[in-house]
C-alpha cells in the first residue's frame, strides 16, 4: 500500500537590494553614425602623378600636396585641368602628408620626418620649419584659429599656429569605440571630414566630442576612377569651397576629382 505525501506550497520572494535608492537610468548605448549619401555633380581631371595627401581650397584656388619621397610637391592647381600653376618639390628625404592655409600662411606635415614647413602663400618660399614629436604626420585642417593634426590613430592633435605647440587632443570615436586610420582632413561648416585610411569611408566628426555624427561609403567613387585608371590607389582629398559652398573629393594616383553633394 502506498503512502500519500502532501507537499506545502513553497514561496520564493525576491527582493532587490539598491540600497534604498531609486531605480538606476539605463545606461546610454552610443549610437553609430548617421548614413551620409552622396551624389556626384560632376567630375574634373586630376594629375595622376599626385599621390594625393591633402587638398583645399583658400580664397577660392585649389591646392595639393603629395606625397612619397623623391616625388613630394606642394602645387597650386587649376581646378579645370587638373595642372599646376605653381609647385614646388620637397628634399627627397621628405615624404610630405597633409597641408592647410591660414591666414595666408601655408602648413605642411612630413610623414616620418618630425618636421612642419611653413610657406608663404603667394610664392611658396618657406619661411620657418617646427620640430613635432608625434611620430607620423598624416592630415591637416584648420578650424579658422588652430591648426588640426591627425597622425593615423584615433586622436585629433589642435595645435597653436604661431608656435606649433599643442594646446588639446580629442579622441575620434565611431558607436563609443575609438576611430582608427583617421588620415586626409578637412574642416567644413563646423565639422571634420576625413578619409579612413585604406578604407572607402568618409567620417564627419563633431569636434568639441570627437564622436563620428555620420558616415559616408565612397566606395562608388574609388570603382569609378580604378576603372578608368587601374593605379588609382585608396581615396584620399576632401576640400571644400568656401566660395562656391562646393565640396571635391579624389585619391593617390586618380584621374578624376569629383565634386559632390552629401546629405548630412
Amino acid at each position: 500500500m502506498s503512502k500519500l505525501f502532501f507537499l506545502a506550497p513553497v514561496i520564493i520572494i525576491a527582493v532587490a537590494c539598491n540600497n534604498g535608492s531609486k531605480d538606476e537610468p539605463a545606461v546610454k548605448v552610443p549610437e553609430p553614425p548617421k548614413t551620409m549619401t552622396f551624389s556626384i555633380a560632376g567630375s574634373l581631371p586630376h594629375d595622376t602623378s599626385s599621390y594625393t595627401q591633402g587638398l583645399l581650397f583658400y580664397k577660392g584656388e585649389l591646392y595639393e600636396g603629395t606625397g612619397n619621397w623623391g616625388q613630394s610637391k606642394l602645387k597650386k592647381v587649376d581646378l579645370k585641368t587638373g595642372k599646376p600653376i605653381r609647385e614646388i618639390s620637397l628634399p627627397k628625404e621628405y615624404f610630405g602628408e597633409g597641408i592647410t592655409v591660414l591666414n595666408d600662411t601655408v602648413y605642411q606635415l612630413t610623414y616620418k620626418e618630425n618636421k612642419v614647413f611653413v610657406y608663404s602663400l603667394n610664392d611658396f618660399r618657406k619661411i620657418r620649419e617646427f620640430d613635432t614629436n608625434f611620430g607620423q604626420g598624416w592630415g591637416l585642417t584648420t578650424d579658422g584659429k588652430n591648426l588640426i593634426v591627425s597622425t593615423g590613430g584615433s586622436d585629433l592633435l589642435f595645435y597653436e599656429p604661431s608656435t606649433f605647440k599643442l594646446l588639446k587632443a580629442q579622441t575620434v570615436t565611431e558607436a563609443g569605440s575609438p576611430a582608427f586610420n583617421i588620415n586626409e582632413l578637412e574642416y567644413i561648416d563646423g565639422y571634420i571630414y576625413a578619409n579612413q585610411y585604406e578604407y572607402p569611408y568618409i567620417f564627419k566628426i563633431d569636434p568639441s566630442t570627437g564622436v563620428i555624427v555620420a558616415k559616408a561609403d565612397v566606395t562608388l567613387l574609388w570603382e569609378r576612377a580604378k576603372a578608368i585608371d587601374p593605379n588609382a590607389e585608396v581615396p584620399n582629398g576632401i576640400a571644400y569651397d568656401e566660395v562656391t559652398k562646393k565640396v571635391y573629393v579624389t585619391g593617390k594616383w586618380w584621374p578624376e576629382m569629383y565634386e559632390v553633394q552629401f546629405s548630412q
